[in-house]
């Protein structure tokens, strides 16, 4: 269920920090990304080392930190997740987020966040039942936050009462349980192609193109994230398999192919691979030598079958088939008429030609066609894209229902 997901996890300063450093690692065993902001006073308590080794990203804490704006901005650190976890949620951080502070980081990504909010309070007892934490808490709940815990136990302070913040397992259940509404492809099956394709000429060399597998490899994650049970065929590539998705590596055009062909049934394909239209006929079975006098060899070629149009007009065509067209000119011409041709629902184009960076890059601009028309994105990263397209797919597969 956390397979994909990404989470913000806010850390204030209680002593419950330190649950918070198996929290990451329970979450993170179940495949979830872990970003983590954490509070002044959580570092009297939990160092900023051992929340970067346990989560594997850098773990952020200064609002007026100048490099951490310039790469990422306190904005996207609030929007870029699925959810936003506070744990330990102090009854300082939760007053701070019932009054709309924005005095650091922490309550600042609160603040600016457009995405569900999980707080695991913990604190003393009488603090808990203080009526302005409870007036807080109402707040807060009327404003959609949801809460896991406190419990009932022994406290730091060795009394005994409600204040114990939840153990991490209970906090990851409520994680999922909250993520749960949010999974609109749960029990659809989709097939994403990835990368370029390898045709081989002789033992060594190979015919391949530059695609670097990370705008279908973002697609794969996305909609495994919004639920469906996802297979990425992907060609050769130097990237980590998705977390979520069930990964079949290929060389071929003919190999993806038949990968694709293997995971039907299925409701979703979207062709994001860059395959080779043409493949040499007879690739040798040894190293191919030079010539005297320097005369290249003849390469003789054949056709690559077509994966989208063979999955467009297959017995078992899923419900949405996309396509990518990927043009050097004429783009919108060229991707209207390749729709039309290969017989998918819909195609996303985008320009590859020199200095668009968009082979290898981790931006990407696209024109998504389909029977309505054109609708044309902002440049944004390709994980961006990935996602805007796979909530455009469960919005299409909801409405075909």
């Amino acid at each position: 269920m956390l397979a994909g997901k990404r989470i913000l996890l806010v850390i204030s300063g209680g002593i419950a920090a330190y649950k918070s450093l198996d929290l990451i690692r329970r979450l993170r065993e179940r495949g979830a990304s872990v970003r983590c902001v954490l509070t002044r006073a959580a570092k009297e308590f939990v160092t900023p080392l051992a929340v970067e080794t346990l989560s594997r990203e850098r773990a952020y804490d200064e609002l007026f930190d100048l490099t951490a704006e310039h790469e990422i901005g306190h904005i996207r650190l609030a929007r870029d997740c699925d959810i936003v976890v506070v744990a330990p949620a102090t009854a300082n951080i939760l007053a701070g987020m019932a009054q709309g502070f924005a005095g650091d980081l922490a309550t600042t990504v609160l603040l600016a966040t457009d995405r569900p909010v999980l707080a695991a309070p913990a604190m003393n007892y009488v603090m808990w039942a203080n009526p302005a934490t409870v007036a807080n808490i109402e707040t807060l709940r009327l404003r959609g936050v949801s809460f896991v815990g406190p419990e009932t136990g022994e406290l730091a302070e060795g009394e005994t009462g409600a204040g114990r913040m939840s153990e991490p397992l209970a906090i990851v259940d409520a994680i999922e349980k909250r993520l749960s509404v949010d999974a609109p492809l749960s029990g659809t099956r989709a097939i994403v192609t990835s990368g370029p394709t390898y045709e081989p000429i002789d033992p060594v060399r190979y015919i391949a193109n530059r695609s670097s597998g990370k705008q279908g490899h973002a697609i794969a994650t996305a909609l495994a994230a919004l639920g469906a049970e996802t297979t990425l065929v992907s060609g050769p590539t130097r990237l980590a398999d998705p977390p979520g998705c069930r990964v079949v590596h290929v060389e071929t055009a003919q190999q993806m192919l038949a990968a694709s062909l293997s995971a039907l049934p299925a409701d979703v394909a979207v062709c994001a691979a860059a395959v080779a239209d043409w493949r040499p006929a007879h690739p040798g079975n040894a190293k191919l030598k030079k010539t005297e006098g320097g005369v290249p060899p003849g390469i003789a070629l054949a056709e690559n079958p077509d994966i989208l149009a063979t999955l467009s007009r297959h017995a078992q065509r899923p419900r949405l088939v996309v396509g990518f067209a990927a043009e050097t000119e004429n783009l919108l011409a060229h991707a209207a008429a390749k729709r039309q041709r290969k017989g998918c629902d819909w195609i996303v184009a985008n320009d590859v030609g020199e200095g668009t960076g968009t082979f290898g890059g981790d931006c990407n601009r696209v024109h998504v066609i389909d029977g309505a028309g054109t609708e044309s994105w902002d440049p944004m990263g390709k994980d961006e894209v990935a996602r805007r397209l796979a909530r455009r797919i469960a919005a299409a597969i909801a409405g075909a229902a």
